[in-house]
């Protein structure tokens, strides 16, 4: 499986996420600048689009609104809608909210504070390609470190997405109970598209995928992803 991480100005996870990707994971992956008006030629629909954390063109106007413009993106929703896997975290969920990729929006989380810790989140559904290894309800501890995390939609939207099954991730506590740390609409931390193929979330999973660092909860997101795609392409 290959995998692309855009890169942003203002990007600030990239080679935290090409390192993950590349070294832990031992997967190809290349960087690809938000200017570029094509993917690489090798990149199909079993391979993988990244949009990294961090505060593309530094957060002006609101989180991602500007990086939804780049040149890079239509290429990007081009290849979601031939089926093309398309991740995003933190930053990367804000920009794929923005240029519809993903329904909803991210708001400044309900106090008005940056917000840096480590959280809980569990997985509420294993139909995805990043869920589908992870035990439902399972607390896994993923590091957060944004200001406009707060999820929202409206009602109606709020309830497709729980028929559809596209809530991926709930915030929790260490024991699995209900929690929030910014405010979510019902607590939601992560979600997909009816599709299946693009997937966002706030927490940071590449922050949380090695021995290292002391937690290796993120790294499961990885493997399910990588298990997906291994089955597919038999």
């Amino acid at each position: 499986m290959r995998f692309g991480v855009i890169v942003f100005p203002g990007s600030n996870c990239d080679d935290d996420m090409v390192h993950v990707l590349g070294d832990v994971m031992g997967q190809e992956v290349v960087k690809i600048w938000h200017k570029d008006v094509a993917l690489p030629p090798e990149f199909g629909p079993g391979d993988c689009l990244v949009l990294p954390g961090g505060f593309s063109f530094g957060d002006y106007v609101r989180a991602g609104a500007i990086a939804r413009f780049s040149p890079i993106m239509k290429a990007v929703q081009e290849f979601a809608h031939a089926g093309g896997f398309v991740f995003g975290v933190c930053n990367g969920f804000q920009i794929l909210c923005e240029c519809g990729l993903l329904p909803g929006a991210l708001l400044r989380n309900e106090h008005l504070r940056f917000i840096c810790k480590n959280v809980w989140i569990k997985a509420v559904t294993q139909h995805s390609p990043i869920t589908t290894d992870i035990p439902l309800n399972l607390p896994l501890k993923i590091p957060i470190a944004h200001a406009e995390g707060r999820y929202y939609a409206d009602k109606e939207t709020l309830d497709a997405l729980e028929a559809n099954d596209q809530v991926l991730f709930r915030y929790c506590d260490e024991d699995g109970n209900d929690a929030n740390p910014n405010g979510a609409m019902r607590s939601i931390a992560g979600i997909c598209n009816a599709q299946r193929n693009v997937f966002g979330m706030m927490p940071h999973p590449e922050r949380a995928s090695e021995t290292i660092l002391g937690n290796t909860d993120g790294r499961i997101i990885f493997e399910s992803l990588l298990n997906i795609a291994a089955l597919s392409s038999k």
